[in-house]
């Protein structure tokens, strides 16, 4: 296999304590949004930040995934329609109680008026199987984890563009293969619903844990 030289620019302690630290209080801003505007997006923004999520990790570089925008209004409208058809069953059958009970503090229902009024969603399709380029058709490797990777980095990607997202996981999401025209090989991963928060966007207060319960030293 061809390789190539690969180095990094040489950073000091106190120089990369920095940088952590700029990145972990950058990422404390960023927060799950419900309330969109509808001001567009340059195309370019979010082209980058994909571009940006196909550099993440994976299996034997078979980049299993696949990343769907969607901008269209019509497009968009028969998405909220299949998945709000599918969240009215979670909320008033599939679900059992003790879910419902820790959703009741986040103040969410079957109803997803963001998926048309967000200016961009991004589908994102985990490829369980692809054609090599020559020809053969071949199972990927990992392809949850790395999906799960990308999709990390493409939220990441958006947050600092300035952008908020949403993930959105009805279930099933088999509906997004047929709006959206993938192949059965292909697993819906994520929703993802990307756009600016409106001026008057309220989150919920909540906290995340503290070093000492995320992580531990040996």
């Amino acid at each position: 296999m061809e390789t190539v030289p690969f180095s990094l620019p040489p950073t000091s302690d106190d120089e990369a304590l920095a940088a952590s630290e700029d990145f972990y209080h950058m990422m404390k801003e960023r927060r799950t949004v419900r309330d969109f505007s509808s001001t567009p997006i340059p195309d370019d923004v979010l082209e980058n930040a994909i571009l940006a999520a196909g550099t993440a990790p994976n299996g034997a570089n078979l980049q299993p995934w696949h990343f769907a925008i969607v901008r269209s209004a019509g497009i968009k409208s028969r998405i909220r329609e299949a998945a709000e058809a599918e969240e009215r069953e979670f909320y008033e059958g599939r679900a059992p109680e003790t879910w419902l009970k820790d959703l009741d503090h986040l103040g969410t229902n079957a109803e997803k008026a963001f998926l048309e009024t967000a200016p961009a969603l991004i589908v994102v399709f985990q490829k369980n199987r692809m054609t090599r380029p020559d020809g053969r058709e071949d199972k990927t490797y990992y392809p949850k984890e790395s999906v799960g990777i990308a999709t990390g980095m493409l939220i990441t990607a958006l947050h600092l563009a300035g952008l908020s997202t949403l993930t959105h996981t009805p279930s099933p999401m088999g509906f997004l293969n047929e709006i959206l025209e993938r192949p059965p090989t292909e697993k819906p991963f994520v929703l993802l619903v990307v756009g600016h928060p409106t001026s008057d966007c309220r989150v919920p207060k909540i906290s995340k844990l503290p070093l000492s319960e995320i992580s531990s030293s040996h």
